[in-house]
């Protein structure tokens, strides 16, 4: 994302790039569950790995980054195409999906909020972009491959996002001078949330149920 009006740390850049692959690595495992060649792994790891950030700028009415620099596109393809030579089939069905997943939202949260930020967007706006970016590309995966998004299942996904984008703007906004320490802020939190959320089964539910954790609903199961 390193087009116009969008001027990024080494920090930031290589955030950029770590969200970029291991977004497409975790749209590759998904493919590799269900049994698809290499174009199905590169489709996925791909869409999975740009997504987010191509809703981000659509919304915001710009050229889409990506075709006017198309390195990351090269990344998210050549990530998928390691993953197709070198996945071995018992990995596909092990549980390192939602943690790429988490490390992925986590990295494009802040990503996205600072390219916002970075073109002047006002701050609730450029928090919302943060979020779209880290989750958009994890909605577009699950809806290919027929599989309920997890932003829809009262995982704290899309919440995680949110606080990550949240503080990094608040630092950026308050600190200016915060530089790295804002954006290992936003990354920590964001992956915090998640990574506690898969850990301890914690979820959002209906009015009355506002959270819950699998230790809960297990000893209720078992009361």
């Amino acid at each position: 994302m390193t087009e116009t009006g969008a001027s990024l740390t080494w920090t930031m850049l290589s955030i950029m790039y770590f969200g970029d692959a291991v977004f497409a690595v975790s749209g590759a495992l998904t493919a590799g569950r269900y049994n698809m060649d290499i174009v199905g792994f590169v489709l996925i790891g791909t869409v999975t790995g740009i997504g987010g950030g191509t809703i981000r700028d659509l919304l915001l009415g710009r050229t889409v980054w990506w075709t006017q620099s198309p390195a990351e596109l090269i990344l998210c393809v050549v990530a998928s195409v390691i993953t197709f030579i070198f996945l071995p089939e018992r990995i596909a069905r092990d549980k390192w999906l939602p943690w790429l997943d988490a490390l992925g939202l986590a990295s494009f949260s802040v990503v996205g909020c600072h390219v916002a930020l970075s073109l002047r967007a006002p701050f609730v706006v450029a928090v919302f972009m943060g979020t779209v970016t880290a989750t958009g590309g994890g909605v577009i995966r699950d809806i290919l491959t027929n599989t309920q998004p997890m932003i829809l299942c009262g995982q704290l996904y899309a919440t995680a996002a949110l606080a990550g984008a949240t503080l990094y703007a608040i630092f950026s906004r308050f600190f200016p001078g915060a530089g790295a320490y804002a954006e290992l802020a936003g990354f920590v939190t964001a992956f915090g949330i998640r990574g506690a959320s898969l850990l301890f089964d914690i979820r959002t539910g209906p009015p009355g149920k506002f959270l819950s954790s699998g230790g809960k609903q297990k000893s209720a199961e078992h009361s």
